[in-house]
């Protein structure tokens, strides 16, 4: 299975009050794009903060790389709101803190009934336990984290597909260009060979007084001809292609975490793609050049979407 790095998921629970009337609803959403790294970043109100270190080793577990958003929200109703209960935790922390406060500063005033309410995490409007919430919170990230590894999974799936036709029509280009390889050399060699024998003179009636011998102007003649179809020789480039594109396809089809050892065999192939588009000698072969590197860029994007 490959997974990709962009997806998104949600999750939601209803808590009702003790006494029945009004409740709250437990919300998280989890936004996911690529990144090199896995980036973790939490919005959720202060009086479920405790569930953040939860949530991130439950996120480390599933996930390796990716951007991630995550945001919890918590919908009380009107009658929650209404209701008010104290959260006697905090409120014995607060009054801790207002008392080390007024020992280092005892000319300063004490805190009003409307601002220790006002405190986060001193009002538990909803009615409903922290324990309650937590549970709550942590059971929509558990249930949000899976509905977005199933995302990921799918649309990994879809780019694996993508990947793997673009590999098979880079295997069909590379399969057609190889025989002509011998001809096209040949053909360009008997060009070079009829250019060089016009410019020394070779075509034309012997002259009287010859500087040069023949056999040495044809030994010329041979040299060059081989230094240029060394130069213009594309079968390392083609077995090196084939040879890349047969391990692309095998780590498509292994799956697991392959967005980097995929963008690693980008490279590879854009490699070769370009020495094949230098050495060209033939439309054909430059053709063909073009055409391989505009599918390896498509698959480079794709890729840089993958975990």
């Amino acid at each position: 299975m490959i997974y990709s790095m962009t997806g998104y998921a949600s999750a939601t629970r209803e808590l009702v009050a003790a006494s029945g009337t009004g409740g709250v609803s437990v919300s998280v959403e989890l936004r996911t794009v690529n990144s090199r790294f896995l980036d973790l970043n939490f919005r959720m109100p202060e009086d479920v903060r405790v569930c953040e270190p939860t949530l991130r080793e439950m996120l480390m577990n599933k996930l390796s790389r990716g951007k991630v958003d995550i945001r919890v929200n918590l919908q009380r109703s009107e009658q929650s709101a209404n209701a008010g209960a104290i959260n006697r935790d905090a409120l014995d922390q607060l009054a801790l803190l207002e008392r080390a406060v007024l020992d280092a500063f005892p000319e300063a005033g004490r805190l009003r009934t409307g601002e220790i309410l006002r405190w986060p995490g001193v009002l538990a409007e909803s009615g409903i336990a922290p324990e309650t919430l937590r549970d709550a919170v942590l059971g929509c990230g558990k249930q949000a984290i899976a509905d977005l590894i199933d995302v990921r999974a799918r649309e990994g799936a879809q780019l694996a597909n993508m990947l793997l036709a673009n590999v098979t029509e880079m295997e069909t280009i590379v399969t057609k260009i190889t025989p002509l390889v011998p001809e096209l050399i040949t053909r360009h060699q008997q060009k070079i060979v009829e250019r060089l024998q016009e410019a020394l003179g070779i075509a034309a009636p012997d002259a009287a007084a010859t500087i040069v011998s023949r056999e040495e102007i044809n030994e010329r003649i041979r040299q060059e001809v081989t230094m240029y179809g060394i130069r213009i020789d594309i079968a390392e480039e083609l077995s090196r292609l084939t040879a890349h594109l047969n391990e692309t396809r095998h780590v498509i089809e292994k799956g697991g975490k392959v967005g980097k050892r995929l963008d690693f065999m980008m490279q590879e192939l854009n490699r070769e793609a370009n020495t094949l588009g230098s050495k060209a000698a033939a439309k054909e072969l430059a053709d063909s050049s073009m055409t391989l590197k505009l599918l390896i860029e498509q698959m480079r994007e794709q890729v840089q979407n993958l975990e």
